[in-house]
């Protein structure tokens, strides 16, 4: 789970279905599609230039990923986590990438793979510093790829179901920081120190606070 490509097959083999959801949950998590908007089957079927079905079958995934909420006959309603959804789903991304962490420093192998995902991931970041959506990106691929590490495959599988929604608040939080996306990278940097010199308790303490500071400054549902 190292790219956004989990959720977004644009390839001509894929089910339309899911090539458009992929395109619709991308601009909703980049805040193209903002929360309040109202999809419809018949605008999207048209803008797309298929048949209602697979647009129905989108939505229902966009709705399992919590991006909308589906209204009979007046169409999806586009969400916003909630404020118990955020806090919900970073306290599970903390405990899978500290497990994962432990797993890693463990094993000296692991521990320089995963360093060098972690070191292509901060480049692709600090190449993206006045570009939200590609540092969003490269912020989520730097995460993805310490929660993959995990030995526990539930764990793993968990992380995957849970991508699209942990993309969108990532998504939010560096547009939280439009300007001051180089205190982010600054984070990573001390995150990435901390995995190298296997100071699991360094990395526990950064992780909280890096994702309590970073997802405080948007506004979430109640």
């Amino acid at each position: 789970m190292d790219t956004v490509d989990f959720w977004e097959d644009q390839s001509d083999s894929a089910p339309i279905a899911s090539r458009i959801a992929g395109t619709l949950g991308r601009r909703i998590a980049q805040g193209d599609i903002p929360a309040g908007t109202i999809l419809t089957e018949v605008d999207v079927a048209a803008a797309e230039g298929v048949s209602r079905t697979p647009v129905r079958e989108a939505m229902v995934r966009l709705q399992s990923w919590g991006f909308v909420r589906l209204m009979p006959k007046k169409g999806a309603l586009v969400t916003i986590p909630t404020a118990s959804e955020q806090r919900d789903l970073l306290e599970v991304r903390a405990m899978v990438e500290c497990a994962a962490v432990k797993d890693v420093i463990a094993d000296p192998d692991q521990l320089e793979l995963l360093c060098t995902q972690l070191e292509g991931a901060l480049a692709a970041q600090e190449a993206a510093l006045n570009d939200e959506n590609e540092f969003a990106t490269a912020d989520f691929t730097f995460h993805a790829a310490i929660a993959g590490s995990a030995r526990n495959a539930v764990m793993r599988e968990l992380v995957v179901n849970l991508a699209p929604r942990l993309l969108r608040l990532t998504s939010l939080a560096v547009r939280s920081r439009r300007g001051r996306l180089d205190e982010f990278h600054a984070e990573h940097r001390e995150l990435y120190r901390a995995i190298r010199r296997r100071d699991l308790a360094g990395f526990t303490s950064a992780v909280q606070t890096h994702l309590s500071d970073g997802h405080r400054d948007y506004s979430v549902g109640q």
